[in-house]
């Protein structure tokens, strides 16, 4: 069945919307006629493009461009939105890295750099939002872009799986806090998906998945599309996986 399309605009931020999977969760939500605030950290040429096919798929939008790991312009530049057009009804905190190595070739600087922009990206972004959300009444929806390697861990990515797993601790906690007030909080955990991130697939790691194939952005995207809509109301504190019998 086709999504509803939602009968007033809602605003949602999805964060590291330039590429990949968060540019095809922002088009795709774009189909419900929500109102986009496409963020990204550095590509703003991706981001512009991203506002395009938002704008050809009917949704509204704008861009917004600030490096996560910096809470006091993340807040600035969240709360002058917030006041200029009023709370987020949702977001997904999609930005992250990966700095991929062994862990003792792993340099301290790629440690911080993973799980910085994982772990601080997601308090500089989402308490902004919170309590405008709350005080709105309105319900609301919050998506943690997780990964499998937060869920099972993954050689070579000691870094990113503690990034992401702490963001799924982060994300069933603020499930709890935020249920009575009908915002929802889920994480999703992709396995390996067709991005620039899964660029050279060891044949090893292909001969895991059951399906004997990587996942498309599409996928992922659909997911965030259904947690997004009224039918998901009763879903939270979930770890949904999208990895195709990886785990």
């Amino acid at each position: 069945m086709p999504a509803e399309h939602v009968s007033s605009p809602r605003r949602i931020l999805v964060t590291g919307a330039s590429k990949g999977i968060g540019q095809a969760i922002a088009i795709r939500l774009a189909k419900r006629g929500f109102d986009l605030t496409i963020h990204y950290g550095r590509d703003e040429a991706g981001a512009q493009e991203t506002l395009k096919q938002v704008e050809a798929n009917g949704g509204t939008g704008r861009i917004l461009g600030f490096d996560v790991r910096d809470a006091e312009t993340a807040r600035a530049e969240l709360e002058k939105l917030i006041e200029t057009n009023g709370p987020f009804w949702g977001v997904v905190a999609n930005a992250g890295i990966t700095r991929d190595n062994a862990f003792p070739a792993i340099e301290q600087q790629d440690w911080q750099d993973v799980t910085r922009i994982s772990l601080d990206g997601f308090y500089n972004v989402v308490h902004p939002l919170v309590m405008p959300m709350v005080r709105a009444r309105k319900g609301g929806r919050i998506v943690v872009m997780a990964s499998v390697s937060g869920v099972i861990g993954n050689r070579g990515q000691v870094n990113y799986s503690a990034a992401k797993a702490g963001l799924i601790g982060a994300a069933k906690a603020l499930a709890v806090e935020l249920a009575s007030r009908k915002i929802t909080v889920n994480a999703i955990a992709p396995g390996l998906i067709g991005t620039a991130m899964a660029d050279d697939v060891r044949p090893e790691v292909m001969a895991a998945i059951p399906m004997k194939r990587v996942g498309e952005v599409e996928e992922v995207a659909a997911l965030v599309d259904f947690l997004f809509g009224d039918e998901a109301g009763y879903i939270t504190r979930q770890v949904i996986g999208v990895n195709g019998g990886l785990a």
